[in-house]
């Protein structure tokens, strides 16, 4: 029975809750698909081509209703939002999608909808680009620690009390800063902690824009 490409990725996302990264192979995904393993080849050539897929399937919710005239920052914070979400919408989404370098109508959508912000506040193209590419980076990276603490995506999350007990067994002489700020390492509201690091960005983005003070 032919199988269409969608089906095919639906089932490796499925696939990736229920296993993790490590556990979607295309043995896996084959016979939970009830296929021989040629057919799915006829889609994706190896691991790395589905994980592409995958990686193309997260990202389709993500900026999709960026309204006109929207000012450029809340464009970038919406974003940088949504792709988040679609992120931390599977389990080891960050790392599906991390490395990987697609062109896709929705990979194209989303650096569209950032790199167009930056460039109407008169950004230029390297400012906008490189920008964007900053901004990607950070979700992705904050993403993948995120669900590195999570026992909903991880099957062994992060032990925090045991990673700050080891911490807090260094001479406070050795790491006065470190030690002293062991509260806000280990704060676990993270929605207030992406968007620090995220208006941090905002913030360096500014100060390229034309206009901005060069003191």
């Amino acid at each position: 029975m032919r199988i269409q490409r969608e089906r095919v990725v639906r089932e490796a996302l499925a696939l990736l809750d229920e296993a993790g990264i490590e556990g979607v192979t295309m043995r896996k995904l084959a016979q939970r698909l009830e296929i021989q393993a040629p057919s799915l080849y006829w889609h994706f050539a190896n691991k790395q081509a589905l994980l592409d897929g995958m990686a193309d399937a997260l990202v389709e919710p993500v900026a999709r209703d960026v309204e006109p005239g929207l000012p450029w920052d809340e464009v970038l914070r919406r974003v940088a939002a949504e792709l988040r979400r679609a992120l931390l919408s599977r389990r080891d989404g960050a790392r599906v999608f991390a490395g990987t370098y697609i062109v896709t109508e929705n990979i194209l959508r989303v650096s569209e909808a950032q790199m167009g912000a930056l460039r109407r506040a008169g950004a230029s193209s390297r400012v906008a680009a490189w920008g964007s590419f900053s901004l990607v980076y950070y979700v992705i990276g904050f993403s993948m620690e995120e669900q590195a603490l999570d026992p909903r995506f991880s099957p062994e999350p992060v032990d925090l009390p045991r990673s700050r007990a080891r911490f807090a067994s260094f001479p406070q002489e050795r790491f006065p800063h470190v030690l002293t700020a062991l509260d806000d390492i280990f704060d676990t509201d993270l929605d207030t902690r992406f968007a620090f690091g995220l208006e941090r960005l905002i913030i360096g983005l500014r100060a390229d824009l034309p206009g901005a003070s060069s003191s």
